[in-house]
Formats: structure tokens, sequence, C-alpha cells
């Protein structure tokens, strides 16, 4: 999705790494234009070996910086433009530059809100003018759109946030370094009720609200700005929220094949647990319906058992392996 390449899981950060933003100044990039060369696989991280955020090894620097061209080269790689500039790139007004975006030809891959809440996508230059020069699109460049996208415009549609999505979905899922992880990935992009309707065991949703992947900051919680941003990384077509449940469904049967979820305080009752868990699970303040304690634990939705075990093996490297190439 979105043409990320996927970084290589490590168990252990090695001892000469580097905070992101470390990395950043020694390779002479912007916050914003970091950020990109980590999502685009131009830059590979690992897990921190403490659970933080992800770092840097240094001899990931050395290889960024001995590619042909760099710095100049690295940066173009990472250009991120608006309709305007991308417009201009591209040799078509503005207009027509939009009516492509919002019918799904073109796909951004950042946002950010304006001073008045507008949202503003960015595109990458690269990626524009690679569009603009295939000669399969040079009908979109100039006349007539065709019938079946003009019908999608009409009828409102902007396919913008959807394509967004599936760029960014691409990149967490390259960054999972086992099932429980990528599930937690996929469950980030659904709303909080699917996740609900889905995730019967508390235990499950506890550990998949712990593993839910950092998103940037668009304005603090619960504000104007970070609602309209919420609603942008929130599945919302059909046909997408329908492949999302289907891949949460089949990455919780993979994790809860290899490991169950950790059980809070190992002996602790399952209603105590429940409540413990309450808060920190339900973003809407509503729980699932009571589950039903068992000798081997309480059902899920799907009629597994929810695991009791606090700290079960973790799996092999090869199966992770596995995992790796099937998030490819």
């Amino acid at each position: 999705m979105g043409g990320n390449t996927i970084a290589t899981p490590a168990t252990r950060v090695p001892t000469a790494s580097l905070a992101q933003s470390r990395a950043a100044r020694e390779l002479g990039l912007k916050r914003g234009e970091f950020e990109l060369a980590v999502r685009l696989g131009r830059v590979r991280t690992v897990p921190a070996h403490d659970g933080g955020r992800r770092r840097v090894v240094r001899e990931e620097v050395e290889r960024v910086r001995d590619t042909a061209g760099f710095p100049d080269s690295l940066r173009e790689h990472v250009r991120a433009v608006g309709t305007t500039e991308g417009a201009g790139l591209m040799d078509i007004s503005t207009a027509r530059f939009t009516r492509l975006a919002r019918a799904g030809m073109l796909t951004p891959v950042r946002f950010y809100l304006n001073r008045y809440r507008a949202v503003v996508w960015l595109y990458l230059a690269e990626e524009l003018r690679e569009f603009a020069t295939a000669e399969v699109n040079a009908p979109l460049m100039t006349g007539r759109a065709p019938d079946r996208m003009r019908a999608r415009l009409d009828a409102g549609i902007d396919l913008r946030p959807r394509n967004w999505r599936s760029r960014h979905a691409g990149h967490l899922l390259g960054q999972s370094t086992d099932a429980w992880e990528r599930a937690a990935a996929v469950a980030s992009l659904l709303d909080p009720g699917t996740i609900l309707e889905l995730v019967k065991c508390p235990y499950e949703h506890g550990y998949l609200s712990k593993l839910r992947p950092e998103s940037a900051g668009h304005g603090a919680p619960d504000s104007p700005s970070a609602r309209i941003a919420e609603r942008i990384m929130t599945a919302d077509d059909p046909h997408e929220i329908s492949w999302l449940r289907a891949s949460l469904l089949l990455s919780l049967a993979e994790a809860r094949r290899l490991r169950p979820a950790p059980r809070p305080n190992g002996g602790a009752s399952i209603a105590a647990d429940r409540e413990r868990l309450a808060p920190a699970a339900y973003s809407n303040g509503v729980a699932p319906p009571e589950p039903d304690a068992e000798a081997a634990g309480v059902a899920t939705g799907t009629g597994e058992p929810c695991p009791v075990v606090a700290e079960p093996p973790r799996p092999s490297r090869g199966l992770l392996g596995w995992l790796r190439r099937r998030g490819a």
C-alpha cells in the first residue's frame, strides 16, 4: 500500500542507535521530511528496547549518507507539495488537479489543518511528475474527463482520505513486529464501536489499545482539530470497512495461535480485571457485555477462549518472518 518498504524488525536495539530527532539532524532533514522518509522506507527504523519511540541504528544513517546524490536526492524523494505547486509541476490547472485527486487518481502522502481548520492535502512531487509523464495518463491531463470519473465527482465522492489511509496502513503494517501489533495497526483505522463488536474479550481489547500506533498530533485531544483529524484517520467507506474488519479478524486469529493477550495481574478475578481495563480500553465509555467466566477463560466474539495466562512464550523468529512477508 502506497509503496512502503517494510522495515526489518529487531527484538533488541543495537547499542549504536539514535533517537529520530538526532538521526534527522545528521541526515540534514527537517522533522516533516524525516517522518516522510521513514514512512516511505527511505530511512529504516527499529523498535526501541524500552518500548518507546522507534530508533535509527548508526549503520542506517551511514547507509543513507552513502546513497548517490545525498543529501539532495533524499530531499527530492521526500518533497511534498500542495495543490497549487502540484498543479504547476503537472502543468495543469488547480481545478483539474483537485478533480484528479478527489477521483482517486493522485494519492496524498500527508495532510494538515490550516488556521481555518480546513484540510490541506500534500502529495509527493516525485509521484506527480511520474503521473504527468506516463503516456497512459495523457487523456486525463487535457480534455473531458472519462464518464466514470465524472459520475464519481458529480456524486460528491472524495477518495483522498481513503487513499491516504491506504498508504498509512501500509506504513503501520510495515512496522509491525508480530501479529498482535498487526491487529492493533488495523484496529487503529476502525471506529471504536466496530472494535467493540469484533473484539469482545476485555484482555484482548486492552492489549490492542496498549499496542495502538501513536498518531501525529493534530491539536489537543478532543479539540475541533483533533476530531477532524480523527475522522480522516477512521475508515468510512463500506468496502474499506469490510476489508479492515476481515483483516482484523484474520490478524486476531493468527495472534491467538501465537500467544494469548496478557492478562493483567495474572491471578486477579475476571471481574476485577475487566473493571481495571475499562477506563483505558473503551474510549466511548461503553463496555461490552459481561463475559462468561469459565475455567479456561472467557468467551470472545469468535468462540475462542480469552486467555488467562500472564506471560505466554513468544513466537519463533521463523514464524514472525513469515508474518512480515505476508504483510508486504
